[in-house]
């Protein structure tokens, strides 16, 4: 047996060099994230600085200054005709609109891509207007949509309402959302300055999304592939995320402990459809070890709940390990899950005659087709003609760096 095992180790770096080559031949899935508004523009700009193989990055906005400053593969100024590049104003429907103007834009930069990222602040006005649209867009040329974005502290009421409407649209367009909850940073990171704190958030979420791309275009001990990524993410719904890291001596205990003690809103997730666990640790790390880690962290799962699991191998984290965990399909008081939405749409249809959700869906298709009178009217204005876009966007005041 210990023959075998020198043999495997010897082996192991030839075979490391052979998959690298072979992988070269076979095209990566295309993944491109997308930041739009403020917050959504600073989680970008920290993923541009700290890289991230394998994926662009495109920062939207409405504000022209403020795009100035962040850094992306490509940042478009939308709605310019509409905002003079001051910003959407806290109205999302402001957002809404001016994001539409550069639909034709839009689905030139997104292009064949196959898994985006849709990152935003939920309360604002380019950002919560901005990202249903952009996840939209992107569902129409098949790509897998996965959103992630924060919510505002419970003191910003105006702001929580605009959340609450914008996430619901959101999760009627993406095919999974990850909710990050900013009254959580009350509790972890309750004595940084508030410019930090934010910070801690915007890194939070640069993390996850560099961590999942990564995982999908690098090689990885136990990988998982786009294949993987799109089971899980197809189950739809709200999703948590979970994120722990140790340097114990008994890892398996103490990260899966931290990650279960950092949950980053407030749900139960005991009912989650699916999860997606992936552990990073440096070449100390045993199978034994990340298995115990990704066993123990689902444990709480519905026996029928589809998990993949995968584990990666990087020099700078010998001695710790992460873990970072996505459970989809969770119930949360801050977002309805897919089942309790239907209640409540039905309620709502009850009472008013009409179901808003469809209403909404449906004026975006027509919108986007340029069908019916009210759209016809402005597609024009809009630049979502067919065959004219580029042109039509350039009339409406659109910026597009790369």
């Amino acid at each position: 047996m210990q023959d075998i095992v020198q043999d495997a180790l010897e082996n192991a770096e030839q075979e490391k060099r052979e998959q690298d080559f072979d992988g070269d031949e076979f095209g990566d899935p295309r993944i491109v994230i997308v930041g739009c508004g403020g917050a959504g523009n600073n989680t970008v700009n920290r993923l541009y600085n700290i890289g991230v193989d394998g994926a662009d990055t495109v920062a939207i906005n409405t504000d022209k200054q403020h795009l100035q400053m962040i850094e992306a593969d490509t940042k478009i100024l939308v709605g310019k005709s509409l905002t003079n590049g001051l910003g959407a104003g806290g109205d999302p429907q402001m957002g809404e609109r001016a994001t539409e103007m550069a639909q034709g834009t839009i689905k030139d930069v997104l292009g064949d891509a196959d898994l985006v990222f849709v990152t935003a602040g939920m309360g604002g006005g380019t950002g919560t207007g901005a990202a249903p649209v952009v996840s939209s867009i992107a569902k129409e040329q098949g790509a897998i949509v996965v959103g992630m974005v924060s919510t505002p502290f419970n003191v910003e009421r105006a702001r929580t309402v605009k959340a609450e409407e914008g996430l619901e649209r959101l999760r009627n367009e993406a095919d999974s959302i990850i909710v990050l909850d900013n009254n959580r940073l009350l509790d972890y990171v309750p004595n940084l300055p508030i410019g930090k704190a934010f910070s801690v958030m915007d890194q939070i979420i640069a993390e996850t999304v560099k961590g999942i791309s990564e995982t999908i275009t690098q090689p990885s001990l136990i990988n998982l592939d786009y294949a993987d990524m799109t089971a899980i993410m197809n189950q739809g719904g709200v999703a948590v995320m979970l994120v722990g890291e140790t340097q114990d001596k008994n890892k398996t205990r103490e990260v899966v402990s931290d990650a279960m003690n950092h949950p980053l809103l407030d749900v139960d997730y005991r009912g989650a459809s699916g999860g997606l666990v992936h552990i990073t640790g440096g070449p100390d790390l045993t199978l034994k070890e990340a298995e115990g880690i990704a066993e123990n962290i689902t444990e709480r799962l519905d026996a029928s709940a589809n998990v993949i699991w995968g584990a990666r191998i990087q020099d700078e984290y010998k001695g710790k390990v992460r873990v970072m965990a996505i459970m989809t399909g969770v119930q949360s008081a801050q977002v309805l899950g897919p089942s309790t939405q239907k209640q409540a749409d039905k309620s709502r249809a009850s009472i008013e005659g009409v179901d808003q959700t469809d209403f909404d869906a449906s004026e975006r298709a027509a919108a986007s087709a340029g069908r019916g009178a009210s759209a016809t009217s402005d597609s024009v204005e809009r630049g979502i003609e067919d065959g004219g876009h580029e042109e039509l966007d350039r009339e409406n005041g659109l910026d597009v760096i790369r």
